[in-house]
């Protein structure tokens, strides 16, 4: 597996096997890692993408959680495609990356949400090193359907922070490229 940062030319193959269909987020996020804003991360196995996270530099969209936690990156759309993949080690890769990136831009913390109904995710994260910081939100965001139609979206969510130490403690590469 290589996880590397997104190139304009992995969006094709990227909508191609994890669609956003109208919403093009994938190039929302490219767009935001051109402006220096994010890292979009793309983890592929030979050649075909199966997951992907943003960091954003600027923190979590929610005021809510930027004014409690300002300067801290969130690790944002984490996902792993197809499903069969998951629990095979990918997202646990990308965040090992991302946790790595943070590290050499001098973050000392990288947090992320989980949304209340994401069992799975938050046991991931919890067991990652990830800690409650009892900070609750709503995930904010919207999505176009196939007939065109806009769709707002108010996911309740818990914000986790993990303390990174730099890279004198231990934190390594994980496959980037």
């Amino acid at each position: 597996m290589i996880i590397r940062e997104c190139r304009e030319d992995d969006l094709v193959t990227l909508e191609r096997h994890l669609p956003s269909g109208r919403t093009r987020i994938h190039e929302a996020r490219f767009h935001r890692q051109q402006q220096g804003s994010s890292t979009f991360l793309t983890a592929w196995i030979d050649d075909v993408p199966v997951g992907h996270g943003e960091i954003r530099w600027g923190g979590c969209a929610a005021v809510e959680v930027r004014e409690r936690f300002p300067g801290c990156p969130e690790l944002n759309g984490l996902a792993v495609w197809p499903p069969e993949r998951q629990s095979s080690g990918i997202g646990t890769a990308v965040i090992g990356a991302a946790e790595s990136i943070a590290v050499r831009r001098g973050n000392r913390h990288l947090g992320l949400g989980v949304d209340d109904h994401n069992v799975r995710a938050a046991a991931l994260y919890l067991r990652l090193g990830y800690e409650e910081t009892g900070c609750r939100y709503l995930d904010r965001y919207h999505y176009v359907d196939d007939q065109g139609v806009r769709h707002d979206v108010a996911d309740p969510c818990r914000f986790l922070i993990k303390p990174l130490g730099d890279s004198r403690d231990g934190v390594v590469e994980h496959g980037l490229e």
